[in-house]
């Protein structure tokens, strides 16, 4: 899990909830075209193209406007952009496993479930070279609730992690090239978009590029 720093919501947005008035009043479920686009860009742009949970690549259509606090929560505000996220998986496809936004659904606990916007949540996790993903303090229950809540260490997501890890691996490759790959893997491309599982690839080999 990646700290994602926010940042201000699309002026579409913003133009979008003024046009409040006696008669009508924006809403979560009447957000949609071209303004709710410009949301989930903005979210997506902001996480470097990530998911907000397991850090899968996002693809506009297969990724959701994430709140991470619940709508169901009368306290919370739909439509304040501090609380969305873009999480992966859009739409279930038949066979696969449910995880991070959709796995969550409805569960909030704000003191067992950990933030991406919290900046130290990233230490909070460890991986192991076959690509699962442990509290890295084995007492933390937040963390292991975390993991659990959001599927984080299913098949799936260990089957993909250890697969991004693979490259890294490659007994070809030599020291100073193994430390440039590192080091341009771990920065944003031209699209400015960072890789998949950014922080799992830091974890194990950032050091090395350091």
């Amino acid at each position: 899990m990646k700290f994602i720093k926010k940042q201000n919501e699309p002026n579409e947005f913003t133009a979008w909830k003024l046009l409040a008035n006696e008669e009508w009043q924006p809403s979560y479920s009447a957000l949609s075209g071209h303004v709710k686009a410009s949301v989930k860009s903005a979210l997506m742009a902001e996480q470097s193209f990530l998911c907000c949970y397991c850090e899968r690549r996002l693809v506009t259509n297969d990724a959701h406007i994430e709140h991470f606090k619940p709508q169901s929560d009368p306290s919370v505000d739909p439509l304040d952009f501090s609380n969305l996220l873009c999480s992966c998986q859009n739409q279930i496809k038949s066979g696969d496993p449910r995880h991070c936004g959709n796995l969550k659904a409805d569960w909030f606990d704000d003191e067992l479930l950990i933030s991406p916007l919290g900046e130290g949540c990233a230490k909070r996790f460890v991986f192991t070279g076959n690509g699962h993903i442990r509290a890295s303090d084995q007492n933390d229950v937040a963390t292991l609730e975390t993991i659990t809540h959001l599927g984080l260490d299913i098949p799936k997501l260990n089957a993909l992690r250890s697969k991004a890890i693979e490259p890294f691996l490659d007994a070809n490759l030599s020291d100073d090239d193994l430390r440039a790959f590192i080091a341009g893997y771990l920065k944003k491309d031209a699209e400015h978009k960072l890789g998949e599982f950014w922080t799992t690839i830091d974890h194990l080999f950032g050091a090395m590029a350091a």
